[in-house]
């Protein structure tokens, strides 16, 4: 990405950059004709309290450098950076920052917005951490205006404190209260980066989709945008942070640290290296177990615990996944790892040596979902995000929505001779920058791929219905006609056939359970 970027003009006559907001004016630079904005602080923030408005200020204000991201309780250490690579940035507690891309700073231009949340569940990440997540290419590819942004995480973003104090009541919930806040800042801005303060789409993957999921059953969200995007980002796998159990975590660590009730104004002032030791106390893993408080109030909970929220059942959604996520022959080696190369004796061996008298259940169920593809991929399909994708759908289409979208990406890619995509793999073609993501990069089907699914994603922030060329139309997903739109190497709409396969597999669960992770 970055070899691209240095073939790219830079304009820093920065004059030309000059966006007005209500708080006052804000410098970019201008990367081959792209307004680019980055680290505008959209709120500040005490520790473990609600977000405030940022202060106004007198004369410009640069905007040329990211802003800090969120501390992390481990360091990370991503085992896919080949197939994801990141970008690690300075850290720091006090991250309410966001970056805009836009082809105008006419306050008339009227574009839409597109609004990324970043994965990482709601423990890592940020809004610049993978390469993909740059956003010129979109914003000029689809002529909108994209955001990226950071926020509270982990311990900063989600420790319950409530029930110590009426000033920590929303404490559990800061890191959705600090998109809130960011959403509330794009309402009162945009206009001023040529974007449509009435037309704004929050779209996200993972951990970010999650996130989407979470804000259209949040009131305090309401209005703040108008059409969403959840991609990989609901799985019924990991149960609830209710309150009970947030709790629960809350008095351990306050027991770690030796902190009483009566001293609990202590805790803002902790150095976060022994928040992150005392979280880490909680378990392995532990970290990734943070997220929305489910309330009742300020977050109401999950639909598959509480129901679709009245006003979400208006906003048009996308909601889907990718063939392999995290279970794919990249991630879960089976012998050699390169399914391309055996042959089919070996492919039915390793399958019934897998799933014994189910096996030919299994292929049978396959191979009607997906005739063109190696019947040994059933044994690295997902089922637990695409299955989450259904049924978040189906709940949907149960409550009579006719605005939302089901998709599978199942494009395989050529690493290892043949490999399933991986979770994050969509995210590249989405963005547009597939062709300089190393590993997702095929000539003559990305450059052809990235243009539909960017297109159709444009097409949706736009209108709130997903289309583009070459593509066939992406019918809504509904009770009488549950369409689902798959991506790959040729691109057609599929009705219930990958159902029954995800049945199968989602009751051969532990037969399933990879022998090996290759780290």
């Amino acid at each position: 990405m970055f070899v691209r970027k240095l073939t790219q003009q830079i304009i820093c006559d920065y004059d030309q950059a000059i966006a007005h907001t209500k708080q006052g004016k804000l410098q970019g630079v201008i990367s081959d004709q792209t307004y680019v904005f980055r680290g505008i602080a959209y709120a500040r923030a005490k520790r473990f309290h609600m977000p405030e408005p940022v202060e106004p200020w007198e004369g410009v204000r640069k905007a040329i450098v990211y802003g800090h991201v969120c501390p992390e309780i481990m360091a990370p250490i991503p085992h896919d950076q080949y197939t994801v690579p990141h970008y690690f940035y300075p850290q720091d507690e006090h991250c309410q920052y966001l970056n805009i891309w836009s082809q105008s700073l006419d306050k008339d231009a009227k574009r839409p917005v597109m609004v990324w949340l970043h994965g990482g569940g709601f423990a890592t990440g940020s809004g610049i951490e993978h390469f993909a997540y740059d956003g010129e290419n979109l914003s000029r590819q689809g002529d909108v205006v994209v955001v990226t942004l950071n926020h509270r995480l982990n311990v900063l973003g989600f420790l319950d404190l409530s029930g110590y104090g009426k000033e920590y009541q929303n404490s559990g919930n800061l890191g959705m209260a600090d998109i809130v806040a960011a959403l509330s800042w794009i309402q009162d801005n945009i206009s001023a980066f040529g974007g449509d303060a009435d037309n704004v789409t929050v779209f996200g993957q993972s951990g970010g989709g999650a996130k989407v999921a979470a804000l259209l059953q949040m009131p305090a969200a309401d209005g703040l945008f108008h059409k969403a995007v959840i991609q990989s980002g609901v799985t019924r796998h990991f149960p609830e942070y209710d309150r009970a159990q947030a709790c629960k975590d809350t008095e351990q660590i306050l027991s770690y640290l030796g902190i009483t009730a009566g001293r609990i104004k202590e805790m803002e002032h902790v150095p976060y290296c022994r928040l992150a030791e005392a979280a880490g106390s909680l378990g392995e893993g532990a970290a990734m177990r943070f997220g929305p408080t489910a309330d009742g109030e300020y977050y109401k909970g999950s639909v598959f615990d509480v129901g679709i929220r009245e006003h979400a059942k208006q906003i048009p959604v996308i909601v889907g996944s990718v063939l392999g996520e995290f279970t794919n022959n990249f991630n879960y080696r089976l012998d050699d790892g390169r399914k391309n190369q055996w042959d089919m004796q070996k492919r039915r061996r390793l399958i019934e040596e897998r799933l014994g008298e189910d096996a030919d259940r299994a292929v049978m169920a396959f191979q009607k979902a997906y005739p063109g593809k190696n019947i040994v991929d059933l044994l690295f399909v997902d089922t637990m995000f695409r299955t989450g994708a259904l049924e978040y759908a189906d709940l949907r289409a149960e409550q009579g929505c006719d605005n939302t979208y089901n998709y599978s990406f199942n494009l395989e890619f050529p690493l290892y001779g043949g490999t399933l995509p991986w979770h994050n793999a969509e995210i590249p073609y989405i963005f547009h920058n597939a062709d300089y993501i190393e590993p997702a990069y095929i000539p003559g089907v990305t450059e052809w791929l990235q243009d539909i699914m960017c297109n159709a994603w444009v097409s949706f922030a736009a209108s709130g219905e997903p289309a583009a060329k070459e593509m066939p139309g992406w019918e809504p997903y509904t009770k009488k006609c549950p369409a689902t739109m798959m991506f790959d190497r040729e691109i057609e709409v599929m009705y219930k056939k990958d159902r029954e396969l995800m049945q199968v597999l989602s009751s051969l669960d532990r037969k399933l359970e990879p022998a090996q992770r290759d780290c």
